[in-house]
């Protein structure tokens, strides 16, 4: 079964730091874009952060110079270092990524199952 396993969220004070961790596994050919999306209590799902195969990133405002996105291409594997956390970045945080499972498939967006982040201020 192929999915995505985040791990690392959890409670912080306001100003620290968390580093989240997602892992690809089962029988998967290729992965072309990773990224973290977080949703908010009474919010639509939001873009934080993506890391294309070849390691270029994109970042949404709020976490530009804060956030750092990573990842391990021989793993399978993206991190989202968090900084300088505030309470408005509490949230789910979802790993998603576009997945080839056959040569000639299409590539298709998995997503993991979210890990909660709770910034207290």
């Amino acid at each position: 079964q192929v999915q995505l396993v985040e791990s690392g969220g959890g409670l912080v004070q306001a100003g620290g730091s968390l580093r989240l961790s997602c892992a690809a596994s089962g029988s998967i050919f290729a992965i072309n874009a990773m990224g973290w999306y977080r949703q908010a209590p009474g919010k639509q799902r939001e873009l934080v952060a993506t890391i294309a195969s070849g390691g270029s990133t994109n970042y949404a405002d709020s976490a530009q110079g804060r956030f750092t996105i990573s990842r391990d291409n021989a793993k399978n594997t993206v991190s989202l270092q968090m900084n300088s956390l505030k309470p408005e970045d509490t949230a789910v945080y979802y790993c998603n990524a576009a997945v080839k499972l056959l040569p000639l498939a299409n590539y298709q967006q998995l997503w993991g199952q979210g890990t909660l982040v709770t910034v207290s201020s």
